[in-house]
C-alpha cells in the first residue's frame, strides 16, 4: 500500500497519473495548500521541502521497513522502477525518458508555474513577467512540438516523462498558448487526455478539492 500525500496541482496529478494507470493500491491523504497544510510537522517529515506530492511506501520490493520519497521525478523515477511499468529496459530509451522527465522539471514545470503566478495569482499585474513567462512557456512548447514529430509519445511509448508533462500542458490556456500553434503537441496531448486513467486522475481531483478526505483506491 502507498501512501499519496497531495493536491490536485500539476505535480500531484503526475503521480496520481502512474498510480491509476498501474493499479497500485494506494490512499490519497489531501494536503489543502490553500490553508497550508504543507507546513504541518506530520508532512515535514516526509516532505522537508513544504511541497506536494510525497509518498510512503509500505512494501518497498527491496525490503525493510516503509520508505518515504518526495519531489515529483523522483517519485515517479521511484515507482517505475518498483513495477519495471512506464520506463524502459533499453538503457538508451530510458536514458532519454530521464532527459525528458528532468527537462519537465527543471524547465516547463518551473516556467509555466511562474506563468501561473504572474499571469493569474499575482496581486499585482507586472506586464514584464507576464510577457517574460507567457514567452518562455511558448519556447518550451516549441521544444516538446519538435521532439514530438513523428512519434506518439516523448520517447516513442507512454512512459513517466509523458506524465510528467501532460499536467502542466493541461493548463494551456491559463498560460495563454494556443494548441493549434504547435500540431503535434496537440495530438499528443488529446492521446493521453482520452486515457481512462487521465479522466479517471482529474474526476479524482475534483472529489479532492471539493471534499478533503482520505481516499481509498482499490
Amino acid at each position: 500500500m502507498i501512501d499519496f500525500y497531495c493536491w490536485p496541482t500539476p505535480n500531484g496529478q503526475k503521480i496520481a497519473l502512474f498510480l491509476e494507470e498501474t493499479g497500485l493500491p494506494y490512499t490519497i491523504h489531501p494536503i489543502n495548500i490553500g490553508k497550508d497544510e504543507q507546513f504541518q510537522p506530520s508532512f515535514l517529515e516526509i516532505s522537508p521541502n513544504n511541497r506536494i506530492p510525497a509518498i510512503v511506501d509500505h512494501e518497498p520490493t527491496q525490503g525493510g521497513g516503509p520508505v518515504s520519497v518526495f519531489e515529483s521525478g523522483a517519485i515517479l523515477m521511484y515507482l517505475a522502477e518498483k513495477t519495471g511499468k512506464f520506463t524502459s529496459t533499453d538503457w538508451r530509451k530510458r536514458l532519454q525518458i530521464s532527459e525528458w522527465l528532468f527537462w519537465q522539471m527543471g524547465g516547463l514545470g518551473p516556467m509555466a508555474g511562474q506563468n501561473h503566478h504572474f499571469g493569474v495569482f499575482a496581486s499585482e499585474r507586472i506586464p514584464y513577467a507576464i510577457d517574460r513567462y507567457v514567452k518562455e512557456t511558448a519556447r518550451l512548447y516549441g521544444v516538446l512540438n519538435k521532439r514530438l514529430e513523428g512519434r506518439e509519445f516523448i520517447v516513442d511509448e507512454y512512459s513517466i516523462a509523458d506524465m510528467a508533462c501532460f499536467p502542466w500542458v493541461n493548463s494551456y490556456e491559463r498560460q495563454q498558448q494556443d494548441l493549434d500553434d504547435f500540431p503535434n503537441l496537440a495530438r499528443w496531448f488529446d492521446a493521453i487526455a482520452s486515457r481512462p486513467a487521465t479522466q479517471r486522475v482529474y474526476e479524482i481531483g475534483q472529489t479532492i478539492s471539493e471534499k478533503a478526505t482520505p481516499l481509498n483506491r482499490r
